[in-house]
């Protein structure tokens, strides 16, 4: 079959044979190996008409070729579309190969971290949400408490662990909603936590709803009396009377995930804070600046007397007076204000920005690199520029911000590319990037892993570079809008090849030359990636597409006789090419050139299942985009 051929023009189905992929609904045309189909998944055709199921001859054979069919079972060599001899455990993947099924831990685990925004080349975005949904809540039924520990765990986690806090929020609100009294005890407990804006705590009220609520004319309404309440009033009691006003302050009101409208007044309103919810409230409201707080945010307080008591109101009211860039400057340093306080049209002076670099946060700065350049703020050789430098470069910082290694890798792609388009109703923006920027950007990255020190050991990683692996994005800033269709504005993180790709670079960084970096489809390619290699790169580069065969890195490193400690695979685990699982193909390496060889198999998406045998304790399942990946190949890798 001619390399491009449709995965809907092939009468066997697509990829060579595999008709799931020919049945899902979003499918592409995909990137063919030009070495043809295995003999499985050749049409009846091109065999003589004397063949049985178990062993066609194809045309120009003999009938001495046939093959005994009980010679094709083993232990040593299994074809990947068939499960291993005595291992009832595996289940078939979306491509027809089959694999392990995850634990339900490490599946939460994956959905925590991967999220499903964009689905994969298989799968949906959402069925991979359904199923996701499902195992949240088959985990919330096993074991509540323990899930709003990995959820906290994941959420608070420095450096950051996942990229979005979106998939986190919504198990906490599914723990809260569906749970038992413990669970939901615990899920109030961690919703500050996990829920730390406005924003993160509109879409935990948008899913809390959905799963639990009541259609009403406005919408949906929530259900759950008196845990809904203190669930709600542990928001604004958890931190200082301060910090939460200024939290309120820098957003009163944002969307929900399903587009209504949320209200931190009408939040608290619900949670009608009382004495009569608990002895530890009735303390808090003796507090004569909580009160205050809480009646600014209601409405009933005004603001000469809430600022009078809450200096973080103080500088909100002042900031919104300002009038020009001068007042703006002034109030930036002498108060430190957010941008977030100032008004709109102070946010386009480039001096308000010069001003601001110093003290925004460092979500803030990345976030509007773009910005500042767009206006004049950063151009090569100012004064700005050297100080937006310094910031993103500071180690320490940008772990301490939670800055997660694909933020950083986002914000390189998106100011590197010079145009952005915020809204559908919003003009394309653009802007000329600045080099030393874009520089500063890759030290974030790398620095946003925090402290890892290399293992010292040997590391060969293979980069699924299939033609699956260039399908949809791993993670991208598009939500859900009103009626829950998605909003095709934001920018894409990449596809799981790049992730992958990217993944790869920060190891080969911190291994400092001994790392060999490969690319696998069905059959080894050379990676272009080093330790040098410039992540600006990345986005040029293009999977070498085809099927999946995950068993070839070990059987090219055992080829090679390349004695490694780990190998590491980049994947979305959906192999199915392969004449022996990779298991197999592992246990040949290790018997014949590295017996104590480790692997790690880093998962691109939340599929649910792994080339990794979950019995083999030199086997560590992970996901792909976990900013603690280095840490924990450092620590397996050195066991």
């Amino acid at each position: 079959m001619p390399v491009g051929v449709s995965a809907r023009a092939a009468p066997w189905g697509s990829p060579w044979g595999h008709g799931r992929a020919a049945r899902r609904t979003n499918a592409r045309a995909p990137v063919l190996a030009s070495a043809g189909p295995p003999p499985s998944a050749l049409p009846l055709f091109l065999f003589r008409r004397d063949h049985h199921a178990a062993g066609r001859i194809p045309l120009g054979g003999s009938m001495n070729a046939r093959r005994d069919p009980l010679a094709r079972i083993g232990s040593v060599a299994t074809p990947q579309n068939r499960p291993l001899p005595g291992r009832a455990d595996q289940v078939q993947n979306a491509a027809g190969g089959y694999v392990w099924k995850k634990d339900i831990w490490r599946k939460l685990t994956d959905f925590l971290i991967l999220g499903t925004v964009g689905g994969t080349y298989y799968v949906g975005e959402d069925d991979l949400t359904a199923a996701n949904a499902d195992v949240v809540f088959e985990a919330i039924r096993l074991d509540g408490s323990r899930v709003v520990a990995l959820i906290t765990e994941v959420s608070t986690a420095r450096p950051a662990r996942a990229p979005k806090p979106y998939p986190a929020l919504f198990a906490l609100a599914a723990c809260h909603a569906l749970g038992d009294e413990a669970t939901k005890y615990a899920a109030r407990r961690a919703l500050s936590r996990v829920a730390r804006t406005t924003n993160h705590l509109s879409a935990w009220w948008g899913y809390r709803k959905s799963l639990h609520g009541k259609a009403t004319a406005s919408g949906t309404a929530p259900v759950g009396g008196a845990s809904l309440r203190r669930a709600l009033a542990s928001w604004f009691l958890a931190d200082t009377p301060d910090r939460i006003a200024f939290k309120a302050a820098k957003a009163m009101q944002r969307k929900t995930p399903q587009g209504e409208g949320f209200a931190l007044r009408d939040a608290l309103r619900i949670a009608h804070i009382s004495p009569a919810l608990g002895a530890g409230v009735r303390e808090r409201l003796d507090d004569v600046a909580r009160r205050t707080m809480l009646g600014w945010i209601a409405g009933t307080v005004a603001d000469d007397v809430a600022r009078e008591v809450l200096p973080s109101v103080d500088a909100y009211l002042t900031a919104k007076a300002v009038t020009t860039a001068e007042q703006a400057v002034a109030v930036v340093i002498e108060r430190g204000v957010p941008w977030e306080f100032l008004p709109d049209a102070m946010l386009r002076e480039p001096k308000v920005w010069d001003a601001l670099i110093d003290t925004v946060g460092m979500t803030a700065l990345i976030r509007n690199l773009a910005r500042m350049t767009r206006i004049g703020t950063l151009a090569p050789m100012k004064g700005a520029t050297g100080r937006v430098v310094a910031r993103l470069t500071d180690r320490d910082a940008v772990v301490a911000a939670r800055i997660h290694p694909m933020d950083a890798w986002l914000a390189l792609r998106v100011y590197g590319s010079g145009r952005s388009q915020p809204s559908l109703q919003a003009a394309e923006q653009t802007w000329r990037p600045v080099p030393a920027v874009q520089d500063a950007l890759e030290e974030t990255f790398d620095a946003a892993f925090g402290a890892v020190e290399p293992t010292g050991r040997r590391l060969l990683i293979a980069v699924d570079s299939s033609g699956s692996m260039s399908w949809g994005s791993v993670m991208s800033d598009a939500k859900k809008g009103a009626g829950g269709r998605r909003q095709a504005c934001g920018s894409p993180l990449g596809t799981p090849y790049e992730v992958g790709c990217a993944m790869a670079v920060i190891l080969a960084r911190i291994e400092r030359g001994n790392v060999h970096v490969i690319d696998v489809d069905t059959r080894v390619h050379e990676s272009k990636i080093t330790a040098r290699t410039n992540l600006r790169e990345i986005g040029q580069w293009s999977p070498s597409g085809g099927g999946t065969d995950l068993s070839l890195p070990f059987v090219w490193a055992t080829e090679q006789r390349m004695e490694v400690d780990g190998i590491v695979v980049f994947t979305d685990n959906e192999t199915w090419a392969g004449r022996q699982h990779a298991s197999q193909a592992m246990e040949g390496y290790r018997r014949t050139v590295a017996p104590g060889a480790r692997v790690i198999v880093a998962s691109m998406t939340a599929a649910g299942y792994t080339i990794g045998d979950p019995a083999d304790p030199g086997v560590l399942n992970i996901a792909g985009i976990d900013a603690s990946l280095p840490m924990l190949v450092n620590g397996f890798i050195r066991r």
